[in-house]
This record gives structure tokens, sequence and C-alpha cells, in this order.
């Protein structure tokens, strides 16, 4: 998964995660990262836009926006697991709200000067 690392409630986002992953199926990464530029050169994805959450899955296939929380939330454990079903919700309705918080979340949620260094235990959460 791919995050802005100076978004707190980015942060706070890959922390819910975290807690709620014990197969520890998802790994981490900010788009500020050397990673995530390799990351969003090969989809040929803007490497300056961080208003949105990027899962690839094993298969190598992208998500963004809500669809990616989406996928993230089937693999959590229950109840979270249950918002998947908005899945059929078709994607243009599901984004309103998302970009929404997307564009506000700074100004809501705040931001830090630099981005997240993950703890000892979490550390083998993240990609470098």
């Amino acid at each position: 998964m791919l995050f802005d690392g100076v978004c707190n409630f980015c942060n706070s986002s890959v922390n819910f995660i975290i807690d709620r992953d014990p197969g520890k199926r998802f790994f981490f990464a900010s788009l500020q990262s050397g990673y995530a530029g390799k990351i969003l050169a090969e989809y040929r994805l803007d490497q300056t836009d961080f208003d949105t959450i990027i899962l690839v899955s094993p298969e190598g296939r992208l998500h963004k926006r809500s669809g990616a929380a989406l996928r993230i939330a089937a693999k959590l454990r229950f109840p979270w697991c249950l918002f998947y079903a908005f899945i059929i919700v078709p994607p243009f309705l599901r984004n309103v709200f998302y970009n929404i918080v997307a564009r506000n979340r700074y100004r809501w949620f705040g931001k830090r000067d630099a981005c997240r260094i993950p703890t000892a235990e979490e550390r083998e959460r993240f990609v470098e």
C-alpha cells in the first residue's frame, strides 16, 4: 500500500490497518519514497499526486482511491471486512466521498513535517 507519508489521516489509517491485519498481508511505503516513485513510474502515474492511496495486489494489479480502500478492508478482520460490500457501488459515486476527504485531509487532520518513521516492530511491514 502506498500512502501520503506526511498526512496524519493517512498515517492513522496505516496504524489502523496494521492493528487489524494479523496475517501481515499488507506492506507499506510512503508515496514520497523512492520505492513508490518506481512503482508510480512503472504504472505511468503522476509521481507528484499524493491525494490517494494505492494498493498493488500480489498479482500486480493496481487499485486507487475507494477501490484500494475497499480491497484493503476486505482483508481486515471482522467487522471491517464487511465494508467490501460497497464495491458494488460504481467508483464514480464511491470516489465522490473519497475525493472530498482527500482534498481536505491536511486541513482536517493535519500534516507532518516529514514522512513517518516506522517503529522497530513495524519496520518489517515497510518497504524502502
